[in-house]
């Protein structure tokens, strides 16, 4: 796992921020819509990242406290300085030994970060731990397997074409579990009940091709780590390879989209 994770450098906010956190912008907003959660209640954002979600909490939910955990300080600087508000905190913390009060918490939710924690059963039953009987633990992943985030799909199909090795580190190779029968399962094994799966989609549309091509060159994450490895001649014939595939519109726009798995229950 070592060797396939080797590019995955999430500490870079800025530059996570460019690269996926827009387009997990888009999402969180229709996977709270989904929840239909009550106001004023206590909730954790686990795995946080630079606020995505935690942001859209503050805004739709109205939450009486709202508290978001993070491994990387690089992401936890950047969702305090951008989600300052008096309900929130954000802290430093491992998804599997959450630094949170058992049942102290209403809604329990996690955003496109479980497939990334090593021990994804026992992050969910911390998670489970942490909730107040009858509260809720929700949590969505990209649809990897099914090609659901289609920039970073293009990227990988070019990259493989020219590197068979790039497969292996493809989030389609490495998380076939993202998919809604294995995301079921791993909730019932963490004792949740009352679970549902769902669909999510949103549109992701760059500007031109520079506005696809530059997130991948910054470094943060598995795509843009290997596209930053790679010498400048190989990088340049990346960067052709994908302006041959990727579906350009009239204006030179490049229409795609993305979608998630979201997994909801309930703590009994």
């Amino acid at each position: 796992m070592a060797e396939l994770s080797r590019h995955d450098a999430w500490q870079a906010g800025e530059s996570y921020d460019v690269y996926m956190g827009r387009w997990s912008r888009q999402i969180a907003p229709l996977f709270l819509d989904r929840l239909e959660a009550a106001e004023g209640l206590d909730w954790l954002d686990v795995g946080c990242g630079t606020g995505a979600l935690s942001e859209a909490i503050l805004a739709r939910c109205k939450p009486k406290r709202l508290t978001g955990i993070d491994p990387s300080h690089g992401f936890i600087s950047r969702a305090r300085r951008f989600g300052h508000n008096p309900r929130a905190t954000f802290d430093i913390g491992d998804a599997e030994a959450l630094p949170i009060a058992s049942a102290s918490v209403d809604v329990v939710v996690s955003g496109l970060v479980l497939n990334f924690v090593p021990d994804r059963l026992r992050a969910l039953e911390e998670m489970k731990r942490t909730a107040r009987p009858n509260g809720r633990v929700c949590f969505y992943v990209w649809d990897y397997p099914g090609g659901g985030v289609e920039f970073m799909s293009a990227f990988w199909t070019a990259a493989t074409s020219l590197d068979p090795d790039a497969a292996d580190l493809s989030e389609a190779r490495r998380f076939p579990f993202c998919e809604p029968s294995a995301l079921t399962e791993l909730a019932r094994a963490a004792g949740l009940a009352s679970i549902d799966c769902e669909a999510i989609e949103a549109p992701t549309v760059f500007r031109d091709f520079d506005d696809f091509w530059h997130p991948f060159t910054l470094g943060a994450g598995p795509a843009p780590g290997y596209c930053a490895s790679l010498d400048p001649e190989k990088r340049a014939a990346l960067r052709r390879a994908l302006q041959e595939r990727l579906p350009f519109g009239a204006d030179g726009s490049i229409a795609l989209k993305v979608k998630a798995w979201a997994i909801s229950s309930t703590v009994v």
